[in-house]
């Protein structure tokens, strides 16, 4: 973040506003009314690999690579209507060219007199939760039962070979 800074022997001792958006999982990044970075947390900078002192100057659709950015930006419909986006799918692509699935939110920034001076942007990874959907979408078939104890697995596991069999079974429980 770029701000306004207490100095203190050396060290940089960070605003408490810095000091939240520093903390949490979510990126966040700002923008003024020319689409320029104006500030880019840490997570910004691990979600999309792109480090701050690059993201920040530069215009966002540079930085981000979305599949929103050309079409359907999140953070310039709130510009231009002044209304949130909360929750809107999409995906950045990293500078290694993996593609990294996100949750967007959006809000403008105003200035003292109520003057819309730039955007907000926060942006969740989604990959640890496509990741447990996929997961879960493994272990729901075979007649769309849940197996989630490791007994039930077990069970599973010898259906195929049971169904193969001329003989009737009957399972209880």
């Amino acid at each position: 973040m770029q701000h306004n800074r207490k100095t203190s022997k050396h060290k940089t001792v960070p605003t408490p506003t810095e000091a939240i958006l520093e903390s949490i999982s979510d990126g966040v990044f700002t923008v003024d009314l020319n689409w320029r970075i104006t500030s880019f947390n840490r997570a910004a900078e691990d979600i999309t690999g792109v480090p701050r002192d690059k993201a920040i100057g530069n215009n966002c659709c540079d930085v981000f690579r979305s599949s929103m950015c050309e079409t359907d930006c999140a953070l310039r419909h709130t510009m231009k209507s002044g209304k949130p986006v909360i929750g809107r799918t999409g995906y950045v692509i990293k500078g290694d060219g993996n593609r990294i699935p996100i949750s967007v939110s959006t809000a403008v920034l105003r200035d003292s007199k109520g003057r819309i001076v730039g955007g907000a942007e926060t942006f969740r990874d989604l990959r640890e939760l496509e990741a447990v959907q996929e997961e879960l979408q493994g272990r729901f078939h075979v007649g769309d039962m849940a197996r989630r104890s490791p007994v039930m697995q077990r069970v599973f596991e010898v259906l195929p070979g049971i169904a193969s069999s001329p003989r009737h079974v009957l399972l209880m429980g």
